[in-house]
């Protein structure tokens, strides 16, 4: 299974008066988050299913790569195993009943470089995603879960990569 881990893009903070639940991207993390679709779209990125954590801003970032990639958003499943508090085997727990073949996941730090370092055998993670930041893992097994990165990219990076 090919597997794609996003940051949400920037969010309101620190001035935002609701619940943390309910920050929304900014206008730059809207942007961002353009460019990532673009450069999904560009890798010929075709997932049969995108997970986002139930927060809004990851929510708004798992629609815009929905649309980038012509993916139903109707078919978007939120999942609490990528929220940032979630451990990574909750995460493929879930991913090892799917009959996919790739996968785009939209979540938050800590829990992407945790599910990173997690899939390589790592204790401590090896990634540090920034927001907009995109990995990609080709996973061997889910038992136990291991694969190999692929591509590890910067919103900066990604933002060059698609001019």
């Amino acid at each position: 299974m090919d597997l794609y881990f996003l940051r949400h893009g920037e969010a309101d903070w620190p001035d935002w008066k609701k619940s943390d639940d309910e920050r929304p991207l900014t206008k730059r993390g809207k942007k961002e988050m353009n460019e990532v679709g673009k450069f999904l779209k560009r890798v010929k990125a075709d997932p049969d299913l995108i997970l986002t954590s139930p927060l809004l801003r990851a929510k708004q970032t798992a629609e815009i790569a929905c649309e980038a990639l012509g993916y139903p958003v109707k078919k978007l499943r939120q999942t609490v195993a990528l929220k940032s508090e979630a451990k990574p085997t909750e995460l493929f727990d879930e991913l090892s009943g799917l009959k996919a073949e790739e996968v785009i996941c939209v979540g938050h730090a800590p829990n992407v470089d945790n599910v990173v370092a997690f899939v390589i055998g790592s204790r401590s993670p090896v990634t540090a995603l920034k927001k907009a930041g995109l990995a990609s893992i080709e996973i061997e097994t889910f038992s136990p879960p291991r694969g190999t990165i692929v591509g590890i990219y910067s919103s900066k990076a990604l933002r060059l990569l698609t001019k």
